[in-house]
């Protein structure tokens, strides 16, 4: 690795890091500079999911504050770690065409979610109305859901997760965001097992862009501290749709 392709992999990853925070996304960012330096297409996948992995320990330190408390997060670290393996087993196992295909319309249904939220709350009840027991098996789902797809190809998680999380929860969408940023850290955290141990890793890559998304994953959660819940909202709906056009284009050509 050159001089060019280290400062294009240090600014790929300020800048995902920052993102991931704010919206989600950022892998789009750090996965195309890694292609751009020369990795072949699944080990610049697995490298980028590792080395994104401190930027989401950084957005959990700094959004902490915003968080519930541990009890009601307890339940969902075991799905969040079963589902992200079998989406990363999914990954190293299976050709990835058929899923690169899928991906866009999942990102870009998930951002339509998030944008429709109030319509879908009065069409399918607001969470408040549901049972305990109803609520738990949404919040479970949508989290099952969103760990497989983070642990097969992790750009656009966060978009995923706030959109499912913000329909089934009855909570700010800066909580949220959090709550988002900590479950998005364990997937990182089980991807960077799995990977370390069968995936074909690039340390070199990974150690130039770790460093980096861990500061801008921190500003970025600050950031996200300060801007109006409208403002948030629509930050993440114009990123994610601009993310499932570009998977679009990228799968059909």
């Amino acid at each position: 690795m050159d001089l060019s392709h280290a400062a294009l992999l240090l600014a790929a990853g300020l800048a995902a890091g920052t993102v991931n925070a704010v919206a989600g996304g950022g892998s789009l960012i750090t996965f195309p500079a890694m292609i751009a330096i020369g990795l072949p297409p699944v080990p610049a996948n697995v490298s980028n999911s590792v080395a994104v992995f401190p930027g989401y320990l950084a957005s959990v330190a700094g959004s902490r504050q915003d968080l519930p408390r541990p009890r009601a997060l307890a339940t969902l670290v075991p799905t969040t770690i079963v589902g992200t393996i079998v989406g990363a087993l999914l990954l190293l196992a299976t050709p990835a065409r058929a899923f690169e295909l899928v991906v866009p319309f999942l990102v870009l249904g998930a951002t339509a979610v998030l944008a429709f939220q109030d319509p879908l709350r009065r069409l399918v009840g607001h969470p408040r109305d549901l049972s305990p027991r109803q609520r738990t098996v949404a919040v479970q789902t949508m989290v099952a859901v969103g760990a497989v797809y983070g642990g097969y190809f992790g750009a656009a998680l966060g978009v995923m997760l706030v959109a499912g999380l913000a329909l089934v929860l009855d909570a700010t969408l800066v909580r949220v965001s959090a709550i988002k940023n900590l479950l998005s850290a364990v997937v990182g955290c089980t991807t960077l097992v799995v990977f370390a141990l069968f995936g074909p890793l690039n340390w070199a890559a990974v150690a130039v862009v770790a460093p980096a998304t861990l500061i801008g994953g921190y500003a970025g959660a600050r950031l996200v501290r300060r801007l109006p819940p409208v403002v948030l909202k629509t930050v993440i709906v114009v990123f994610g749709t601009t993310i499932g056009l570009y998977l679009l284009w990228r799968a059909l050509n």
